[in-house]
């Protein structure tokens, strides 16, 4: 299943950030997918834009969330933690959004390139390298999308036959 897709991308630590790029782009690539890609300052911003592109006349199947939290000397890595993944969630439940949660939340930047490692890929299709995050939460949100259909399908169809 193809679908178009906004992959939204908090540069905050930029590295890790293109690794998480490259594995969201290759991901939606391989599906047949069509994306867009904007970028954000950092993680609170990210509910925000995908709230801000929902509303938008933009049409977009799902949305890709990347970027990476890494705890620092004050509490504020909590709140980021949490409020970035509330704010994902309650937009996903509130208007049926797929969204592929690719925010990593880390002691450290040594973790963070263990989570966002980067992967060989080598393809006739594509190759190159990119992190293994950026391709998990892509692939999470066309199977999203693809549930979503599926469910909606099956709904109007059992609506229609018991009307």
């Amino acid at each position: 299943m193809s679908g178009h897709f906004l992959i939204v991308e908090a540069r905050f630590y930029a590295d890790i950030a293109e690794a998480q790029l490259a594995g969201a782009k290759a991901a939606l690539s391989a599906s047949g997918a069509s994306f867009e890609h904007v970028s954000v300052p950092g993680a609170l911003e990210i509910p925000v834009a995908i709230a801000m592109a929902a509303a938008s006349q933009q049409q977009f199947d799902g949305y890709v969330a990347l970027g990476c939290v890494i705890r620092g000397e004050t509490s504020h890595y909590e709140t980021v933690c949490a409020e970035s993944a509330r704010g994902l969630m309650d937009l996903a439940l509130a208007e049926n959004l797929a969204i592929g949660n690719g925010i990593l939340t880390v002691e450290n930047e040594a973790q963070a390139w263990e989570r966002a490692h980067a992967v060989a890929q080598s393809s006739p299709a594509n190759s190159g390298v990119y992190g293994e995050l950026g391709v998990r939460a892509a692939g999470g949100t066309v199977q999203w999308l693809y549930f979503s259909f599926r469910v909606t399908t099956r709904v109007g169809t059992m609506y229609a036959r018991s009307a």
